[in-house]
Formats: structure tokens, sequence, C-alpha cells
């Protein structure tokens, strides 16, 4: 992962670092930063070691790449599900006449109907 970081804005990154902090104080941070980086992958390494014996040998590093968030596109997800063949149904049983189902208050007319009820 390269976060969009080109050669340029690492030099330029650099210079900035080198005038704020200065050349004599720069290897101190520069050995900091890369034994952080270290530690940083190992407890990755560590999190995945311990997610494998958790789950078990059903872990696949790759199943867990496609539940990725960054990868899903609307457009892809709609195509796909249009592009399956739609299960049947299953039979329901009928219901009567809405007319006769729907309640009716004391003068003969229906009752009032709420929208936002439902």
């Amino acid at each position: 992962m390269s976060f969009g970081l080109t050669i340029e804005k690492l030099a330029l990154i650099g210079l900035i670092a080198l005038l704020v902090v200065g050349p004599e104080r720069l290897p101190h941070y520069a050995q900091s930063l890369a034994n952080l980086v270290k530690k940083l992958r190992e407890m990755a390494r560590g999190a995945e070691t311990r997610l494998r014996d958790e789950v078990g040998s059903d872990f696949d590093i790759e199943e867990l790449k496609k539940l990725d968030p960054r990868q899903y596109d609307p457009r892809r997800i709609i195509r796909d599900a249009l592009a399956e063949d739609p299960t049947p149904a299953p039979n329901r049983a009928r219901l009567g006449d809405p007319s006769k189902t729907t309640a009716r208050s004391k003068q003969g007319s229906r009752a009032p109907f709420d929208s936002e009820a439902t």
C-alpha cells in the first residue's frame, strides 16, 4: 500500500523533516520511525496468527480481502444481482377480498389510514 506517495512527495517530506528537525537529530528520529514500523508489522503478524489459531483451518486471508469496503462498486453489485436467476416466490395462501377485510367505522365508511404508522 503506497497511499499515493510518489518519490517526489517522499523527497519533499524528507526535506521538510530535515528543515524542521535539523540534521543532527534527523537520524535518531528516522531510527525511531523505523522501529515503530517494525513493531506495527509485528503486531499485525501476531494478530493474524492469533486469528488463524482461533478460527482454525477455515481461515483464509483472501476471504477477508473480499470484505474490503473499498472494493464495493454499487454498479457491479446491481449488475450481478440482475444477472442472477430470480428464485420463485413460495406459494402463499390467498387472503380474502381486501374490500371485505378492511376495517370499517360505525358509519360504514373506511377507517382512516395512517401511512406513517406502518
